[in-house]
């Protein structure tokens, strides 16, 4: 059983923005959507960039600018979705 370098990278990027993202911003109590939102993006920038032609800055097969773009991207349509999303009422 072999692991694609492009799943290992596409996970170390998303964490990585996800923990830049922390830095500017606190999640509060929605840090693993944030987390996951980040890597599925990074993982769907990176397929997403292949497809375009995109490869301004790749590591082998991996395209970090595109997977890059796609983690912002997951993160941002995280917070729009926890801020739209229904609150929670404290009793």
């Amino acid at each position: 059983m072999t692991i694609e370098p492009g799943l290992v990278l596409g996970i170390l990027v998303g964490l990585f923005h996800a923990a830049v993202s922390v830095v500017i911003r606190s999640p509060g109590g929605r840090l693993p959507l944030l987390v996951l939102a980040a890597i599925l993006g990074a993982l769907a920038g990176d397929i997403l960039g292949a497809r375009l032609g995109i490869s301004i800055l790749s590591i082998g097969d991996f395209r970090l600018v595109a997977a890059s773009v796609g983690a912002w991207v997951g993160i941002g349509l995280s917070s729009v979705v926890a801020v739209l999303g229904p609150t929670r009422k404290e009793a």
